[in-house]
């Protein structure tokens, strides 16, 4: 890996400032050398062009895996190292990375993560109990305690380890894999508009092509989070990626119904505390959660096949 290629694809939307500090922190790498390529999605300003670096230029927004696969299409490089746009890098991430990865490789790997507080990057793969569980609100006040992080999918035990965690899957603020692997399986699924794309992807290289998901100690980045998408509407796009992602891999009857029973639960803890005299609105928050619920129960399955739609019917 010390001697591999390496393209580095950053997907754009929003604000260039944050983009275009991370690519000066690329180009000002050392021990390394490496391709980088900005995708701008289509955002309404467009990143300028400069010297270091390619843009590849898209007509419309498709979110992010149709950023990468973008990006993707003009890569011939050994290895693809995905970057969220908003990661700052040390001078030595990308040479301390392949070092690190050499050992592993081929495999998708990737760092912890830095930001409010460590990023959980180690995960399972994704179950309606775990989506139900977190949209409990009763159980928000105990987030951070081990249970209750279990519970909801993340892999306590890789959580900041010192040594290197193998896991189901890590989340997609920083990814290296193997370009011919990843071209193989066909990229990201672009029906995946924002969130859980990395997930299906990881599980796509995993089944398909036997790599391993290791999450290393070191080096790390620092992540802003949220610095590309829109806050409004994050809400939905996660429930309409996560039935997507059920209709392909699980059961999306059971998150319906679950998501539902925790709505319902939901309105009556916000009932007792508007009674205790909170300023909670239980009937229009349920109203709200039934709605994203009710999209993404309806949108689970656009752009399938008749031939997808047969198989998950079956």
């Amino acid at each position: 890996m010390t001697n591999a290629s390496v393209a580095v694809i950053i997907p754009h939307f929003g604000d260039p400032a944050p983009t275009q500090l991370l690519v000066r922190q690329l180009n000002d790498q050392r021990g390394s050398d490496c391709r980088v390529i900005v995708v701008d999605d289509a955002s309404p300003v467009p990143f300028p062009s400069g010297e270091g670096f390619e843009v590849v230029r898209r007509q419309t927004n498709g979110g992010f895996g149709s950023a990468v696969n973008s990006g993707l299409a003009v890569v011939d490089e050994d290895a693809v190292l995905v970057l969220n746009s908003d990661v700052q890098v040390e001078p030595h991430f990308v040479s301390d990375l392949l070092a690190a990865a050499d050992p592993w490789w081929p495999a998708v790997l990737s760092v912890q993560v830095r930001q409010q507080r460590d990023l959980c990057v180690t995960r399972l793969w994704p179950t309606p109990r775990q989506h139900v569980v977190e949209w409990l609100e009763p159980l928000a006040r105990f987030h951070g305690r081990p249970w209750l992080e279990r519970a909801l999918g993340n892999d306590v035990a890789g959580w900041s380890s010192p040594s290197v965690a193998v896991t189901d899957w890590a989340v997609g603020v920083c990814l290296l894999m193997p370009t011919d692997d990843v071209q193989a399986v066909g990229g990201f699924d672009e029906r995946f508009f924002m969130n859980s794309e990395e997930i299906d992807l990881q599980r796509r290289l995993h089944e398909e092509r036997g790599l391993p998901v290791v999450v290393l100690p070191s080096p790390t980045l620092e992540h802003e989070g949220g610095g590309s998408s829109d806050p409004l509407r994050r809400a939905g796009w996660v429930v309409d990626s996560r039935f997507r992602y059920q209709q392909k891999w699980g059961s999306p009857t059971a998150l319906r119904v679950g998501l539902m029973a925790a709505s319902l639960v939901n309105l009556g803890w916000n009932g007792a505390r508007r009674l205790a005299g909170r300023d909670v609105q239980p009937l229009s928050g349920f109203r709200s959660q039934r709605a994203v619920i009710q999209h993404g129960w309806a949108t689970r399955r656009e752009g399938e096949s008749s031939a997808e739609v047969n198989a998950n019917d079956a």
